[in-house]
């Protein structure tokens, strides 16, 4: 499918539609996003502490890896943690080593694997319609969906699992589309190859979405025969990439197949008591807030999808977004990073509404679309002001903080105002403001978000007093990975709190990490006798306050919001 309304410019290069609605040469796209990618997502990486639960995790979990050796099976402060395979804390630990154990290399991973997920976008829109313009659009569309670029700064394991479905279907593509033996082997082989990576990173679901899309398709197309032939090689470079890891872990941890396939994908998809339990329809709002700040682009998007389903392109894309998204939400247990692997054909097919638009000179609807987001920006500005006003969310000393707030939000209004004003020749403002968002709002938190939700910040500024302990307990999860990640010390004994770790700690060689409030005054005197002990407390609740109320009085307080840090000093004998 390719279209030929190009025009020719004065410089050489080819636009699409207006030169006034893509003001951009060839040229200059892919620096102008590469910039844009390391002005608004590499650059942001270091100015905020992890969040938590995930960012502590899977940083605490990657960096365990670097110091035990043990790249077979994960642990989570040196219990056995089975929630997932191993290749996310690969990519995340490979990060720490290069980069340090340090808020940058343990969000790298996500970070590249995002940019990577453009690439493809841009690649396959190439392919698809061998027009740059529109391939232009189509990766900063993608680029700058809310879903996705929030998550391009965050380390947890979806941005890496979403680049690999995206490989396999872009792969998938690829063959499909090749005309040369050598050309389809090489996309089926790829193909495989980011199925075993996808398996290793999240589980047998890297290997559903790619047959659940194929299979349609090509009985569709009446090229079954093709998949049949060629499918077995993506099967057998899938097992290559898989079986090594396979069979090392089923020998070191023999029970780690039994928890991961039923607790982690039966029970999570069929379960009435699934973790994250959510109603089918679940991912449908989602799916309009994922796509901000385009969201008013979608009616007009999947208008002119289901028009056009019957081109082989067209109809590929739908495949691609709606029978996992159908899937996902089929599933007991739902997340919202769940539907980013649909997240890419939007992409897709949104850029392709938007150049007809454009090309149509047809500005109406993404004038609109730049009210909807004024309107968003302007409700969230007046609602600082008037919290800001009645409830002080921002201390006297954070003015440089709430600074940064309103300009997130002065800049979402500015950028889509020029949207309104100008539809055509503006149309992409709204990546700015997003971008700006992501970029810096992570930074505008308040201190009481920021006390609350990462504990490593308050951690590293007592961080010469905690490394001189010898014994470590905390009664927060994540508070105790941020203890165990800021110390590059596992050993972080848990204070009346299971939570995620129950299966780990159930193993009975883990009783000495269970610390409850009938055996903490028991366990001080013991850790006392060792050396100073370092506690690190959550104080948000009665129970919270009967937990500290239970330990010793004689040391040293640390507070900020929250979170308590008391260092003990080692007893005398």
């Amino acid at each position: 499918m390719t279209s030929n309304n190009l025009l020719p410019h004065p410089d050489g290069s080819l636009l699409r539609g207006t030169a006034r609605a893509l003001p951009i040469t060839e040229r200059w796209i892919v620096p102008g996003l590469l910039l844009a990618y390391v002005v608004f997502y590499l650059l942001p990486l270091v100015t905020h502490g992890l969040w938590i639960p995930d960012e502590t995790r899977y940083g605490q979990i990657s960096q365990e890896m670097l110091l035990s050796g043990n790249w077979v099976s994960p642990h989570f402060m040196g219990i056995r943690y089975f929630e997932k395979p191993i290749a996310g804390y690969w990519m995340i630990a490979i990060g720490q080593a290069v980069f340090g154990d340090n808020l940058f290399g343990v969000r790298i991973a996500s970070a590249l694997s995002t940019g990577l997920s453009v690439w493809l976008t841009y690649l396959i829109a190439r392919r698809f319609w061998n027009d740059p313009g529109k391939s232009f659009i189509c990766a900063l569309l993608y680029m700058s969906f809310g879903l996705i670029a929030g998550q391009a700064g965050y380390a947890n394991l979806d941005p890496q699992f979403t680049l690999w479905v995206n490989l396999s279907l872009v792969a998938l593509w690829f063959a499909i589309d090749s005309h040369s033996s050598r050309g389809k082997l090489g996309a089926w082989a790829l193909l495989g190859f980011a199925c075993g990576m996808g398996f290793m990173t999240k589980g047998f679901l890297a290997w559903l979405l790619p047959v659940l899309i194929a299979l349609p398709y090509m009985i569709w197309q009446r090229r079954l025969g093709e998949l049949l032939r060629y499918g077995p090689l993506a099967v057998v470079v899938a097992a290559v990439v898989c079986l090594p890891w396979v069979l090392a872990i089923h020998h070191q941890e023999p029970d780690f197949w039994r928890f991961f396939f039923w607790h982690e994908h039966i029970r999570r998809f069929a379960a009435d008591n699934a973790q994250h339990a959510r109603p089918w329809w679940f991912y449908l709002p989602l799916l309009v807030a994922s796509s901000l700040p385009w969201a008013a682009l979608l009616p007009t998007t999947l208008v002119q999808a289901w028009q056009q389903k019957r081109q082989p392109v067209i109809g590929f894309l739908l495949l691609w977004m709606l029978l996992p998204l159908a899937f996902f939400s089929s599933s007991s247990g739902k997340l919202p990073t769940y539907i980013m692997p649909c997240l890419l054909p939007l992409a897709l097919l949104m850029g392709h509404a938007v150049m007809e638009l454009l090309n149509q000179g047809r500005g109406r609807i993404i004038r609109i679309n730049g009210v909807i987001n004024v309107v968003i920006a302007t409700s969230a500005l007046i609602a600082l002001l008037y919290l800001q006003a009645t409830k002080e969310v921002y201390e006297n000393t954070e003015m440089f903080t709430l600074s940064l707030a309103f300009i997130v939000l002065l800049g979402w209004i500015i950028t889509n105002a020029l949207q309104v004003l100008r539809p055509l020749m503006f149309w992409a403002m709204p990546a700015l403001g997003i971008w700006l968002l992501v970029a810096l709002l992570p930074a505008a938190m308040p201190a009481q978000i920021v006390n609350s939700q990462m504990p490593d910040q308050f951690i590293a500024e007592h961080l010469d007093a905690l490394s001189q302990t010898t014994s470590l307990l905390s009664n927060d999860l994540g508070a105790a990975s941020a203890l165990s990640w800021r110390l590059k010390r596992p050993q972080v004994d848990l204070y009346n709190t299971i939570g995620e770790l129950k299966y780990g700690l159930d193993d009975p060689a883990m009783a000495s990490r269970k610390v409850t409030m009938d055996n903490v005054g028991q366990w001080m005197t013991e850790a006392r006798k060792k050396g100073a002990v370092g506690v690190v407390m959550r104080v948000n609740s009665v129970v919270e306050m009967q937990e500290v109320e239970m330990l010793p009085i004689d040391g040293k307080r640390y507070q900020r919001g929250q979170l308590e840090i008391l260092i003990f000093p080692q007893s005398q004998p």
